[in-house]
């Protein structure tokens, strides 16, 4: 799996007088866990906008009596250094302090105050308490932290380290331990908690982070309340898991309730996601579920404070930014440092927070409703008043004005590589490059013109690389073996218009060799639309085969686009019926030179699973996902039109909406 790296800062710091993020009492970019007793997610939901999808049952019990903190008095904002922002000057502030590699941003993240208030953390410090703390100094001040129900007989049984923050009672808390599960549903009880958010995975590094506190299937019951899966959803960015939560060993019988967990899985420790697209995703549909009267929203990572206070402040900052047409960051991590200590640990973080907000305020909530698509296809092909062209070449020229990083394809550029690049504009990022394994005795031999792509449901998806040339047919067959890919997805013809686009890697007849990899064609089908081809590759060196399938697509114009989408939509249904019985292994998808057709084929795959799995569509920003990992992903606007009318022609076969569920 490839390790996402941070695109702006090169190394953590953290503000003066804390802990490193790579202490030994406190590793970086843990969470805070946020009370229970949130009352409502959000100032401005409305009743009832939450997804019915992920409609839940409980409300607030009548019995039911949410602890409450003093509201801090919102930051003046006059004679300060940082103010708050205008969203019409978001862009511009931003690149202004990411100059020289972030430096005004890392004096302005060094500028907040470790501690705004002078607070005790008495009960937190107790001898009792200290094993319920994963880090010693990350501790809960008394004024905000959550009391528990105290259990008879058992000294201060009412602490748990998790503080309310000043978001309309929302609370964080530190991923719990194996000693303080039990603690922890009790509060989800007590609190009458319907969402959790955990923002930290249980390992990093070979470093426990968190227990797992959560029943993998079935159920289990942690002191007195009982937890039992009731469904599950993995997606690329985070999972989904519903748990049903019942109290036992009581002489009341409540009703047993629904509580959600949202899971963000692509959270690197020691670093921030590479884009702030599935946050935002993830936020959103965190928004939507959260039921009107429940209690407060439990959110954690590890320590309760980096990723869980990044978390909430983007949250806050979008609200702001909705109501006020401002953000204040600087301000709004004052306030909360104010409850909970280090809240927003490093500048990595700090700068996500306005990657975020940036991202947001320029590209807006492009999901739709699949019930929804015609009516914003009418409005897409609509003119624009004054600007000149339609609704879908402005949404377009937004995706081509994403900036190729042309730094980041140091490999790819090297003089011993160059020669392997079919198109020199299209080589792939650092991050994600796919490696194969150096041949003994030859530098540079670990370079193929291929890239790992995300999907809908887990990362490294595709690959998407470019047509074989002659001199590396060799590269794409070790490529194939070492990433165990069983599907191959051709979208280009050998020749197109008298120019070679892609050297024949597979013998018509009889048994290929090259290198250490044989490849004999073992059957050939035509259909409608594609060819499929079945071959048996053999490493020689391992004395191993293995079957690998290609899909050979020829309905697609070197210029223009398919005539329908009839077969684009029968050999994506394909590919996946053989993902299924071979093997979630990565998906190779070539045209040319792994761009345009490539993109919009892995665009497809993508929006179409969505479709099918949620009844939500998003084209623009799962091109403009493609586009980060991989340059000029859906190269040409009639490229980026098919992938909608694609969309249309899926929908338009099914009779109605309830067949996407």
């Amino acid at each position: 799996m490839r390790v996402q790296k941070a695109p702006f800062i090169r190394k953590p710091t953290t503000a003066a007088g804390s802990h490193e993020a790579e202490s030994s009492s406190y590793h970086g970019n843990d969470w805070l866990f946020v009370p229970l007793h949130c009352g409502r997610f959000k100032k401005y939901k409305q009743a009832g906008s939450h997804s019915n999808s992920f409609r839940l049952t409980n409300g607030r019990a009548d019995d039911t009596e949410l602890q409450s903190v003093p509201l801090l008095a919102r930051s003046p904002s006059t004679n300060r250094k940082y103010p708050p922002l205008p969203v019409d000057k978001l862009e511009e502030e931003m690149n202004r302090r990411m100059a020289d590699d972030n430096k005004l941003f890392r004096e302005e993240f060094n500028a907040l105050p470790v501690c705004p208030i002078q607070s005790s953390c008495d009960a937190a410090s107790k001898e009792e308490n200290k094993e319920k703390n994963r880090y010693v100094n990350i501790l809960p001040y008394d004024h905000c932290r959550v009391h528990l129900t105290s259990l008879e007989g058992v000294p201060d049984s009412d602490y748990i380290n998790a503080s309310y923050i000043n978001l309309n009672s929302r609370f964080f808390i530190t991923g719990p331990k194996e000693e303080t599960v039990n603690d922890f549903w009790r509060m989800i009880w007590e609190q009458n908690t319907a969402t959790i958010v955990m923002v930290t995975n249980l390992k990093e590094r070979k470093e426990c982070k968190c227990a797992q506190y959560w029943p993998d299937q079935g159920c289990w019951t942690y002191g007195n309340i009982r937890v039992s899966v009731e469904d599950m959803m993995v997606l690329v960015d985070y999972t989904i898991r519903k748990f049903c939560i019942q109290q036992v060993r009581t002489p009341s019988c409540k009703p047993q309730r629904l509580v959600t967990q949202f899971h963000f899985t692509s959270w690197p420790d020691f670093g921030v996601p590479f884009t702030p697209i599935g946050m935002l995703k993830f936020l959103k549909k965190v928004k939507n579920c959260n039921p009107q009267y429940a209690g407060p929203i439990v959110v954690h990572c590890s320590a309760g404070v980096g990723r869980t206070g990044t978390f909430i402040v983007i949250d806050a900052m979008l609200d702001m930014m909705g109501a006020e047409r401002k953000v204040d960051v600087f301000g709004f991590v004052t306030r909360i440092r104010a409850q909970r200590c280090q809240m927003v640990q490093t500048d990595m973080q700090y700068v996500f927070i306005f990657q975020a907000l940036l991202e947001h305020y320029l590209y807006g909530d492009t999901e739709l409703e699949v019930t929804s698509l015609e009516s914003h296809l009418n409005k897409l092909y609509a003119p624009l008043p004054g600007a000149g062209c339609g609704g879908l070449e402005a949404e377009f020229k937004k995706l081509t004005s994403i900036k190729i990083q042309n730094d980041k394809m140091r490999t790819g550029n090297l003089p011993a590589n160059m020669k392997k690049n079919r198109v020199l504009q299209i080589i792939p990022y650092e991050f994600n490059r796919v490696i194969i394994p150096v041949k003994r005795g030859e530098e540079n031999t670990d370079y193929i013109n291929a890239s790992f792509i995300d999907g809908y449901r887990q990362k490294d998806s595709y690959m998407a690389c470019q047509g074989p040339l002659q001199h590396t047919i060799e590269d794409f067959w070790r490529m194939i073996w070492e990433w165990r890919s069983c599907s191959i997805v051709m979208l280009t013809e050998l020749e197109e218009r008298g120019q070679e686009k892609c050297a024949q890697y597979w013998s018509s007849d009889g048994v290929m060799v090259c290198g250490d990899m044989s490849i004999e064609l073992k059957r050939e089908e035509e259909s409608e639309s594609y060819t499929v081809r079945d071959l048996l590759v053999t490493n020689n060196r391992e004395n191993k085969s293995r079957a690998v399938r290609q899909f050979h697509f020829h309905g697609w114009p070197e210029v223009g686009i398919p005539s329908d989408g009839k077969g684009m939509i029968n050999i994506i249904a394909a590919v996946q019926k053989q993902q299924q019985q071979s093997g979630n292994h990565p998906i190779t998808v070539h045209c040319s030179a792994g761009a345009g057709r490539t993109g919009t084929f892995c665009a497809l795959s993508t929006v179409l699973e969505r479709v099918k799995a949620e009844g939500i569509l998003d084209v623009f920003q799962t091109v403009k996902s493609l586009r980060l990992q991989r340059p000029h992903m859906v190269q040409t606007l009639e490229q980026y039109e098919f992938c909608y009318k694609v969309v249309q022609e899926y929908i338009d076969a099914f009779s109605d909406y309830a067949n996407f569920k």
